[in-house]
């Protein structure tokens, strides 16, 4: 396992954690270096998730660490987030594989499931046996969820729904769909099983970014889902985008572990690139954007650690999300930005790092909430005014 540099805590923060949240960094972290690195350049380039992984992430306990009951072990919101920076200093892939199997898949179930849905799914899910997704986003409908088509009506004791969602993370992985759909009753949640008639998926393919990741689409021609396929517990698209919010606080933690990475990568790199006689670190052009950025994944660190403290006291609100999701995301990609050019023609080279991060980014700050839809959620929690209803 590699130790980070240290001037990269230059707050010593890494000194509040507990010796369990110790444990969990350093276990993933040397997850990530052993296991994932050697395959992430080839899988990005073929653009296929590594499928191998699964199983060994479930052992790890990587997919809905915080929840509790049905043998899970409820760990603390800064262990799972420094969990979610560990798996994106790898790859966004990784962590949103992770992040959509626990906070979009697992979450609904816990919360929202009935009995029967949490004892035959929470544990193959925890475990990687089983795989998840999650269908909200539509072709026409993306930044606005509520004028979703996708519909289910009732047909005696069944439900017959039809539709498609896009951009869906592990669809064609999926044992299990989470589905959202319009129903008279308002929007409604459905677990949709592979296999049923009906129901098929597609890969999206010729990606520019997040190529190490199951990108696909749902789609569903008169599938006939009984009763029990319901999410009981809710109706109405709030369940939906609870369901949101727990993805964009992983988000929030994940870049700032992309960020980090291309630094280390980027300050590695000016040290030993020879140029004018001597290394590039030494001219003052170049340590001034090291500071800038050193400077931008501090305060990203220390926003999503506040945020783990609220959240963990259950005080985090949904406007607090999206502010730590629009700040990490716009810094992490500005960061990677700045580190592909202090590379050079080498940054756009597989052969480093950062310019597999930097086009990773450019969707992780897309999904779960464009930077503008994250402007409109903090702009109506300060003037009242919900600007994206007009």
């Amino acid at each position: 396992m590699t130790a980070p540099s240290a001037w990269l805590d230059i707050y010593d923060l890494d000194a509040e954690l507990t010796d369990e949240e110790r444990l969990v960094r350093s276990t993933v972290r040397a997850f990530v270096d052993r296991d994932v690195r050697p395959l992430l350049r080839d899988a990005w380039e073929d653009g296929h998730f590594p499928k191998e992984l699964i199983a060994r992430m479930g052992a790890l306990g990587l997919f809905g660490p915080t929840l509790t009951g049905y043998d899970l072990p409820g760990l603390g919101q800064r262990a799972y987030g420094l969990m979610m920076l560990e798996l994106e200093r790898g790859d966004s892939g990784l962590r949103s594989f992770a992040s959509v199997q626990g906070g979009l898949v697992m979450y609904p179930i816990h919360r929202y499931g009935s009995e029967e849905q949490k004892s035959r799914w929470l544990q193959p899910l925890a475990s990687g046996a089983r795989v998840g997704c999650f269908g909200l986003t539509e072709p026409d409908h993306g930044s606005d969820p509520g004028g979703m088509i996708t519909r289910a009506v009732r047909d005696g004791d069944c439900w017959v729904l039809n539709g498609n969602k896009m951009w869906i993370t592990n669809g064609t992985l999926a044992d299990i769909a989470v589905v959202w759909a319009r129903t008279d009753e308002g929007i409604r949640g459905f677990l949709v099983e592979k296999g049923t008639p009906g129901f098929t998926t597609s890969l999206m393919r010729h990606k520019m970014s997040l190529r190490a990741s199951d990108t696909s689409e749902l789609h569903f021609d008169d599938v006939r889902l009984p009763d029990s396929a319901l999410l009981p517990g809710v109706t109405g698209l709030g369940a939906a985008l609870s369901c949101l919010n727990q993805a964009r606080y992983s988000i929030a933690w994940g870049v700032t572990g992309a960020a980090l990475d291309c630094l280390e990568e980027a300050a590695e790199y000016v040290g030993e690139r020879e140029m004018f006689g001597g290394p590039l670190a030494r001219f003052q052009l170049i340590q001034e954007r090291l500071a800038d950025m050193l400077c931008g994944v501090t305060k990203g660190r220390l926003l999503v650690e506040r945020l783990a403290a609220l959240k963990g006291a259950d005080r985090a609100t949904p406007a607090m999300i999206s502010l730590a999701k629009r700040e990490n995301c716009a810094m992490a990609l500005d960061v990677a930005r700045t580190c592909r050019q202090l590379l050079g023609a080498n940054g756009i080279s597989l052969e480093y790092r950062t310019g597999r991060h930097l086009c990773n980014l450019e969707s992780v700050i897309t999904y779960e909430g464009t930077h503008e839809i994250h402007s409109l959620i903090l702009g109506h929690a300060i003037t009242g005014h919900p600007a994206y209803r007009t």
